[in-house]
Parts: structure tokens; C-alpha cells; sequence
């Protein structure tokens, strides 16, 4: 791994020291409508503590290697901002990476981003424009910017400015830069693509939480399938690795190779009945096995979901 030199009185230094991890040498890299709220020097082999108000991302980073870690605030309309977190290496592998959020959560994801710094990357993650936990929407209500910000703006944005404050601070561009998430992550690096596909050379996009307005109201769907809790075809959470077990066991040969990995998911045609109890159970979960009615919400779930008007 190379770190870019510079040449001060005959010595060869990292690019990084040439640049004072500092809020004012940051701030003056930055437009008028962004301002920096955290700029400090992470020693080798110790801990990024995580401001306490990112709620969807809570969990420090340990045995980061040294760097310099950033946050930057944007205004992006007169209703809404956000921001964007940023691990700069001390050694830099001259590549970005950015990556992505998980359902609704509203925070910088540190975590991830030290997993790329682990390799060398500088790292940014976005908040995506508000602050909230995973499963959290209410403040997407009657707030149309918040939502732009969430669609597509804040990840944009953050990239666009945190790739500018990388070539001033390494004084070199970034040979290459990638970005990696998942769900919600996946859909944001799709939308990337779709949109912006200067912004990277390579897109990690796994299990894209894509087309959302079809998507939220199939998991409210899949909810009612299996509602009121009190009710004969209702399935437990003790029964669901019951499930997943029977899944895997009938889908996992389908693609030749017996890994515990279902690579081939339309090659298989599951079918519930093999887990139909027996006469006279009593105790379903260490008999491993379903009732005609709960294998009739199995297939509810499974089947195609039909969108219709009525």
C-alpha cells in the first residue's frame, strides 16, 4: 500500500500529516451552504467514539487504523439537510468508498466505513437527511425534501463533496472509487447508477430494497397474511427456523452443490406439505412441523403478490 509523498526540507512525509485534521482547514474546503461539525485525529490501533445523537449507527469502530475522521453538514433546501461522515487513512490506498444505509435508518454508518479503512479506503457514509432508527418513518410525513434527500440528494451530494475534500487532502485524486450496500444500501447504489454513473467505477449493490412504494406495502401484506396473532393460521417466530431449515434442505441442491447457499431460487418449486404435522402433536416446535392452516399462510407468502385497485 503506497501513501503519496511530498518533499519538506529534503524529508519525505504522508500527504495526510501535510494537511491539519482540523475543522478550520476543512471548513475552507467547503461551499457556503456546508459547514463541519467534528474533525479529529484517530491514533493507530484505537477507538472512533461515535457522537451519541447518531442513533441508527451507534456502535464505535475499535482498532482503526490512523486517520483522520470528519463530519459535514450540508443545507440542501430551505426544509432540509444533511450530512456525511468521512475516514481519511493516514495510509491511503488512493481509492474511495462509500457505503450505503439499511432500511430507514438516518445516521452515518462508522462502522462500515471503518471496514473499508481496514483495506486502505477512504471512507464516507451519508445520513441520509434525517435521524432516525431503521424502522423509523415518521419524518418523511409532509416533509417532500427529507424524502429527496433519502431518495437520491444526500448520497449525491455527500460523494460529490467528499471526493473534493479527498484530492485537497491527499493532493492527489482518487485512482478509483467504489461504493457498497446492502437493502436499502442496494437501492441507493442503484439509484446511483441510474442517475449519477460518474460518480463510481464500481457498484456493490446487494438485496435492493428497489420500487418502494410496491415494496413497503408487500411487507405490510405479508403481515396481514400472518395476523391476528390469536388466529389458527397464524405462524410463530419459534416455527421460522423451522421453515428456513425445510427451505434450504429443498432449495440448497438445486444449483448441483449441496453449501448451505440457495444460489438457484426459481429452480426451486418448494413444497410446504413436508412440513405438515403429524396426527396428535402437541408441541409444534420440537416436532419441527406446521398445521394445514399455517402451511395455507406459507403459501399466501410465497405465491406471487398481486397488486390490485380493489
Amino acid at each position: 500500500m503506497r501513501v503519496n509523498m511530498i518533499s519538506v526540507l529534503g524529508l519525505f512525509i504522508p500527504l495526510a500529516v501535510a494537511f491539519r485534521c482540523t475543522p478550520s482547514a476543512f471548513q475552507a474546503l467547503l461551499p457556503a451552504n456546508a459547514t463541519v461539525l467534528l474533525a479529529q485525529t484517530v491514533q493507530n490501533d484505537s477507538t472512533f467514539h461515535v457522537p451519541t445523537d447518531d442513533i441508527a449507527y451507534p456502535v464505535s469502530p475499535t482498532h482503526l487504523r490512523a486517520l483522520c475522521a470528519v463530519q459535514i453538514n450540508v443545507t440542501s433546501s430551505n426544509s432540509s439537510a444533511y450530512s456525511f461522515g468521512l475516514f481519511l487513512p493516514q495510509e491511503w490506498n488512493e481509492r474511495f468508498l462509500a457505503v450505503g444505509n439499511g432500511g430507514f435508518s438516518g445516521g452515518v454508518n462508522w462502522l462500515d466505513m471503518a471496514a473499508g479503512v481496514g483495506y486502505g479506503f477512504a471512507a464516507m457514509s451519508t445520513s441520509t437527511g434525517h435521524n432516525s432508527l431503521s424502522n423509523g418513518s415518521t419524518w418523511a410525513l409532509n416533509q417532500p425534501e427529507k424524502r429527496i434527500d433519502f431518495g437520491y440528494r444526500a448520497m449525491h451530494g455527500s460523494v460529490v463533496l467528499a471526493k473534493h475534500i479527498v484530492e485537497k487532502y491527499y493532493r492527489c485524486e482518487p485512482k478509483y472509487n467504489y461504493y457498497s450496500g446492502c437493502s436499502t444500501g442496494g437501492r441507493q447504489g442503484l439509484k446511483e447508477v441510474e442517475m449519477f454513473p460518474e460518480d463510481f467505477d464500481g457498484v456493490l449493490a446487494g438485496a435492493p430494497a428497489w420500487w418502494t412504494s410496491h415494496l413497503q406495502t408487500w411487507t405490510l401484506k405479508v403481515a396481514l397474511y400472518n395476523l391476528p396473532n390469536t388466529s389458527a393460521h397464524h405462524i410463530p417466530p419459534t416455527l421460522y427456523p423451522v421453515i428456513g431449515a425445510e427451505v434450504l434442505k429443498q432449495c440448497d441442491p438445486q444449483d448441483g452443490l449441496v453449501d448451505q447457499v440457495i444460489s438457484d431460487p426459481v429452480g426451486c418449486d418448494f413444497f410446504p406439505e413436508a412440513l405438515l404435522c403429524a396426527p396428535n402433536v402437541t408441541n409444534q416446535t420440537s416436532a419441527r412441523c406446521l398445521t394445514a392452516a399455517q402451511i395455507g399462510t406459507l403459501y399466501h407468502i410465497y405465491n406471487d403478490y398481486v397488486e390490485t385497485n380493489q
